[in-house]
């Protein structure tokens, strides 16, 4: 049997409306992240810690990450209230109010299973602790990513279970390949609809054998990024798209650390552009990365982890892990951009805060750098860093 969730996660779900459009209404505002990661010390400060053992070289108690947290930054409050984490990101949610909200969940919510054989590695949060999504509003998550299935099949299936039960949509995994390569559908005004399709590689570290089949539980894995897989789910999009939709391509590839863009990924983002995806959402990177406009698109090709424990770990300082970046997207009716801002957030006993304006410097003048050579620049606005293509 799945573990019991919380009473609150189960009571029915309103059916999910489309906000009321402001102004014009051809516009849609969404807001996107990277990695969430809310399993290990997050799980543990939350109201329903689960089982805190870990299978890591050095450390074996989740409960070590929120020591190192407190070491670094002073005394987490626990038990966390579901929207602690989110801290000042709920604010900035409501003032900006984006139509939808989209992110990578990639923790197992589970309290079963057990550790994946030979991965060095394991994120759950308990499912007991969903509502820490709901409390800032998450409407929809890929899962397609190397921690989702961290604790076996069972904990993918808790997983599915615990986000459905809250009204959570999910794209990249599920029971069998057909499931796993579904969008998740969110709906717009006029019987529109904006279609999210998760995605993951091998280079994220995602292992093969995860890969969902005809018979198999699994994650959406791509085999490559080469020509014939584009074209593949090219084609795809172009089955599963009705006139007025708008798809994003969320995507978990590359590595944890650096700025490098691999030629593979812009040529496979740039493809899925040209087949009439409206963004391309990629993450995996601990940090934000470049970023691209291509045919008046976005691609954003890491968006960093929003929230994680890695609050005491050193040793890429270089990169500023601590800092992190709320993506607010706004699109035109045929998936244009029209205007993209990114809200600086840092976190600090595993809670976002708003950035200073030095830290929110420090991001602008490397994403500028880095995205530069992709003819973006970033600067700082009235309302964040703002993108200027």
């Amino acid at each position: 049997m799945p573990p019991t969730l919380p009473e609150s996660a189960l009571q029915p779900q309103s059916p999910v409306q489309a906000p009321a459009p402001e102004g014009d209404s051809a516009k849609l505002t969404l807001f996107v992240c990277g990695d969430l990661m809310l399993g290990r010390g997050i799980d543990q400060i939350l109201a329903h810690p689960g089982d805190d053992r870990l299978y890591e070289t050095h450390m074996k108690s989740a409960r070590g990450y929120v020591d190192l947290a407190e070491r670094r930054n002073g005394r987490i409050a626990a038990p966390a209230s579901d929207d602690y984490v989110w801290g000042d990101a709920i604010g900035e949610l409501h003032r900006r109010r984006p139509a939808w909200r989209v992110a990578n969940l990639e923790t197992a919510v589970t309290a079963r299973g057990n550790p994946w054989p030979g991965k060095g590695i394991h994120y759950r949060a308990h499912p007991a602790n969903v509502g820490c999504l709901k409390a800032a509003g998450i409407d929809a998550c890929s899962l397609a990513n190397n921690h989702v299935l961290d604790w076996g099949r069972v904990g993918l299936d808790d997983t599915l279970q615990a986000l459905a039960a809250t009204g959570v949509r999910t794209a990249g995994a599920g029971g069998d390949d057909r499931e796993a390569a579904a969008p998740a559908v969110l709906p717009l005004p006029h019987g529109r609809r904006l279609l999210l399709l998760g995605y993951c590689t091998e280079s994220a570290g995602v292992p093969r054998e995860w890969s969902a089949t005809a018979t198999r539980p699994g994650v959406n894995l791509l085999p490559d990024l080469s020509p014939g897989t584009l074209e593949r789910e090219t084609q795809r999009v172009s089955d599963i798209r009705r006139a007025g939709d708008l798809v994003i391509a969320s995507i978990h590839w590359g590595g944890n650390w650096g700025y490098s863009v691999p030629p593979a990924h812009r040529q496979f983002a740039r493809g899925l552009i040209d087949a009439g995806v409206a963004m391309v959402h990629g993450h995996s990177s601990h940090h934000p990365q470049p970023i691209e406009v291509y045919g008046n698109r976005a691609i954003l090709y890491g968006c960093g982890d929003l929230i994680n424990d890695y609050e005491g770990i050193g040793g890429y300082e270089m990169f500023r892990p601590d800092l992190s970046l709320m993506y607010f997207v706004t699109l035109d009716a045929d998936g244009a951009l029209q205007q993209l801002s990114m809200s600086p957030m840092r976190l600090r006993r595993m809670r976002l805060e708003r950035a200073g304006e030095a830290d929110a410097r420090w991001l602008a003048r490397q994403l500028d750098a880095e995205s530069s050579c992709l003819g973006t620049r970033v600067e700082i606005g009235p309302d964040g860093l703002m993108l200027r293509w």
